[in-house]
């Protein structure tokens, strides 16, 4: 597993984690991070209160950072248009 990130791909992870509607999946799928890697890699990466508002959301009902939680007609990663406003590894393909 990668541990060493560029600027970008550590900003970009951030991001992703802090989408409500972007599932920890996609973040394994992109960086090779799963779920308690990413909690690590938060934890790291955020001041303490920011770390602990990020985890009170994600383990709340309004974050569908679980699929189990997800509405199960949402069966993709990305927005229809995301490939046309973003560079990343997904939108390549």
């Amino acid at each position: 597993m990668e541990t060493d990130f560029t600027e970008r791909q550590a900003d970009r992870i951030i991001e992703m984690a802090w989408e409500d509607r972007t599932p920890f999946e996609a973040i394994e799928f992109q960086f090779g991070l799963p779920e308690k890697e990413v909690i690590k890699f938060m934890r790291g990466n955020l001041k303490e209160s920011s770390f602990k508002r990020w985890r009170k959301r994600v383990n709340s009902g309004v974050s569908q950072k679980h699929l189990k939680k997800r509405n199960p007609d949402i069966s993709r990663f990305k927005c229809s248009r995301q490939k046309a406003i973003s560079g990343n590894k997904i939108s390549k393909r």
